[in-house]
């Protein structure tokens, strides 16, 4: 029973990836919620109101981890035109992102030239599951629904902050797929 307590003490002080205002997970839009970035600051989702979003939960040491480089080429191609490219270090698979923070900023940016947001290092799935990402497991979309299976899975988000489309692994970020799903979310 303390152990149950202790945990669940831990997940309510816990604020990373909290909705602003309340504990709830219970959100209408993925701006109810804070992040906190890579270097330790809170960021308020509703910062990327207007803005498409493509979150994808990365790590390094994965052999999808070259996805990088597409993520950061869409990333400078779509930029001006409103896609923002958010990424979410985790380390949920097999430990392939055992990294600090710090470890992982300069692994991005010497491997990959990464200029994209990145936060701190979350979990995006289990009993430690970051809320953000508990909420967008959840969102109803035209593609599935439900937990993260591996590495670089992506979640597309439009202007109003609604889950549009989600795609695994093993769609690359330059694809066809992605770059017209995210060419028809800028242009509406």
């Amino acid at each position: 029973m303390k152990t149950l307590l202790f945990l669940l003490f831990s997940l309510i002080t816990l604020n990373i990836g909290q909705p602003t205002e309340t504990m709830s997970t219970d959100q209408n839009t993925l701006y109810d919620y804070v992040i906190e970035d890579i270097d330790g600051n809170k960021v308020p989702l509703d910062a990327y109101k207007g803005k498409v979003l493509l979150i994808v939960n990365v790590a390094s040491k994965c052999g999808y981890t070259p996805q990088y480089e597409g993520l950061q080429n869409i990333y400078e191609a779509y930029n001006d035109k409103g896609l923002v490219v958010l990424g979410f270090p985790a380390n949920n698979f097999m430990g392939q992102e055992p990294g600090t923070e710090e470890d992982i900023k300069q692994f991005c940016t010497l491997n990959y030239g990464v200029t994209f947001p990145m936060s701190s290092k979350v979990s995006v799935r289990g009993s430690d599951q970051d809320p953000l990402f508990s909420y967008l497991t959840t969102q109803s979309n035209q593609d599935f629904e439900g937990g993260i299976r591996w590495n670089f899975e992506k979640f597309l988000i439009d202007k109003e902050g609604k889950l549009q489309r989600r795609f695994r692994s093993g769609v690359e970020p330059e694809s066809e797929e992605i770059t017209k799903a995210i060419e028809a979310l800028l242009n509406s």
